[in-house]
């Protein structure tokens, strides 16, 4: 019989797919543009590193293959996001990005595996590579927030489109439940941050929202803002 962890894990899957796939709108447009136009790189350079670090933990944690495939998968997204970002900036934009992409995503994650499969046994590997994994999650949410608070100001959910709002709070739940049916608070504390990020958007959209609001809503708009839960924000 299929357990419950496996079954929320095989949902989590699914969301955060999702979740990873979200900004697919934003580079079609910027490869029909040629232009990353005022687009930030940053977002989705962290994301990568941020997949990179879960699928760390899920190979050295035991039973965690769940969140190692799904942030495979992402990071393989986020990668060819960064790369498009790369061929498309301007020169001065494509060498910041090429800069933080050789830093926070090549030289960083390296080292960090290096050194904890060298120095640290297996427990510490779990609790390093889990910690970092929550610390990075946590740092996307500087988008989400920026957005609220732009919703709040404008009085106005044009820029937070709801299908994203639903998502994420989807997501949070998802991954909150399997932490806590595995006992696991490295997944538990960013993705129950993402839930509530979540559950506050669906509460401003339903505050906010207007019928026959204009349509002009973030399809240009830069999707990194939901990277926000784990697989996610895992």
């Amino acid at each position: 019989m299929v357990s419950l962890i496996t079954i929320f894990g095989l949902l989590g899957n699914i969301t955060t797919g999702l979740v990873y796939l979200a900004p697919a709108k934003t580079f079609w447009y910027i490869m029909q543009r040629r232009s990353t136009e005022e687009f930030d790189c940053l977002p989705y350079v962290v994301k990568l590193l941020n997949g990179y670090m879960w699928v760390y933990y899920g190979i050295v944690k035991p039973n965690s293959i769940l969140v190692a495939t799904i942030n495979g998968f992402g990071a393989v997204l986020e990668l060819v996001y960064v790369t498009i970002f790369l061929i498309f900036a301007p020169p001065r934009t494509r060498a910041i990005t090429a800069t933080l992409f050789g830093v926070l995503d090549v030289v960083f994650p390296i080292g960090a595996v290096l050194v904890t499969q060298i120095f640290c046994n297996r427990e510490m590997q779990i609790d390093v590579s889990g910690f970092l994994s929550l610390l990075f999650s946590v740092a996307t949410y500087g988008s989400p927030l920026s957005i609220m608070k732009t919703v709040v100001s404008t009085k106005s959910v044009e820029y937070m489109p709801f299908l994203l709002s639903f998502i994420l709070f989807i997501n949070g739940l998802t991954w909150t439940v399997y932490a806590v049916l595995t006992n696991d608070w490295f997944i538990g504390i960013p993705n129950g941050s993402g839930f509530v990020l979540g559950t506050t958007q669906l509460v401003l959209y339903a505050i906010y929202w207007k019928p026959k609001q204009s349509k002009t809503t973030s399809d240009h708009v830069d999707d990194g803002w939901q990277n926000e839960s784990l697989m996610l924000n895992n």
